[in-house]
């Protein structure tokens, strides 16, 4: 998950984005002016940081660095100790991440389930470390202990792919300490059935309704982000229609996070079996259809594509449409020819 300056001293912030449940029942009323406000507790609590403040603001797509400390990710055949997982998350930073999200746990199909005190001993220095050299830094995990140590480490946001079903807990913790919470969609967690019918509307209304969870637990509504699961009990057919529903989920209101990147949906760009990591390109492109779009922000393995793939989008959109009398297209400071 981005960068910024997490912690300021002698500074605090005040949260003031509001949200409420729709009259309808359907879902939630989305937070769409004030995200800029939030306040982010530091790792003691004494002081605020704009370091989320600066990451939830209105502005470009941003770009979530994946670091896995497990020797089982679905990515990729490197298996990332404490210090290679330490150098990596400072690669991706210097590569453009605007976060770092760091995991000690796979929920790629068939992996093992990973004890609590194996999956701190993963995560917690490598987030102190990063957190330490300045850079935004979050914790991909479902279990509520894991995220309270690495808050306390220095986290500026919880990356839950369980949206808070796997260990309620969670909500609570994220609540008292100020930090961020990216609510994945997945129906049943670590299941993997694909169940979905009306895919775009199920997960639509099911995101709304862990929202509403979310915030009756005391999430603060601008610190809320909410991620549709791609991949995760899902087809890849149902994968491309969630991209293709982009608005009806940013409709929900919130800061939405896409993770693409190397999944196995991607394969279907091209014309012969694939490994998660030969997929970047098509991860790239996704990116800058998503950006195009004005998403909040993308998960990815690697950092510099996608960053040119963000750039891209911005361009095109920046160009506008010419007018009759200007008999062309204007590209960036040059005309060219239509």
């Amino acid at each position: 998950m981005t960068g910024g300056d997490p912690t300021e001293s002698g500074r605090c912030c005040q949260q003031s984005a509001e949200a409420g449940v729709r009259p309808d029942g359907g879902g939630v009323q989305g937070v769409r002016s004030g995200v800029e406000a939030v306040a982010v507790a530091s790792v003691d609590g004494a002081v605020c940081s704009p370091g989320l403040a600066d990451l939830l603001r209105p502005g470009p797509t941003r770009v979530m660095g994946i670091v896995n400390v497990t020797p089982d990710s679905f990515s990729d055949s490197v298996h990332r100790g404490v210090r290679q997982a330490i150098d990596w998350g400072i690669e991706l930073s210097g590569q453009g991440a605007d976060l770092i999200d760091v995991g000690g746990e796979s929920t790629r199909p068939g992996a093992e389930p990973v004890d609590q005190a194996t999956e701190l001993a993963r995560v917690v220095p490598v987030v102190a470390a990063l957190a330490g050299a300045g850079l935004a830094v979050s914790v991909d995990t479902v279990h509520a202990p894991v995220a309270e140590a690495a808050i306390r480490a220095g986290v500026l946001l919880v990356n839950d792919v369980s949206g808070g079903v796997a260990d309620p807990a969670i909500l609570e913790v994220v609540a008292g300490s100020g930090a961020a919470y990216v609510l994945q969609h997945w129906r049943t967690p670590f299941d993997h059935r694909f169940d979905h019918v009306e895919v775009v509307a199920e997960v639509c209304d099911e995101l709304a309704r862990r929202a509403e969870r979310a915030l009756a637990a005391g999430v603060a509504p601008g610190r809320l982000i909410l991620d549709p699961g791609l991949g995760f009990g899902k087809t890849a057919r149902q994968n491309w229609a969630l991209i293709d529903g982009v608005d009806a989920i940013a409709g929900l209101g919130f800061p939405v996070l896409w993770g693409a990147s190397r999944k196995r949906f991607l394969a279907e760009a091209y014309p012969g079996p694939t490994e998660p990591w030969e997929r970047d390109a098509a991860g790239a492109a996704v990116t800058a259809l998503l950006a195009s779009r004005g998403v909040w922000g993308v998960r990815t393995h690697t950092v510099a594509e996608h960053r040119a793939a963000i750039a891209v989008a911005g361009l095109v959109q920046a160009v506008g449409r010419p007018t009759p009398s200007e008999g062309g297209g204007q590209v960036v400071g040059r005309s060219v020819p239509v």
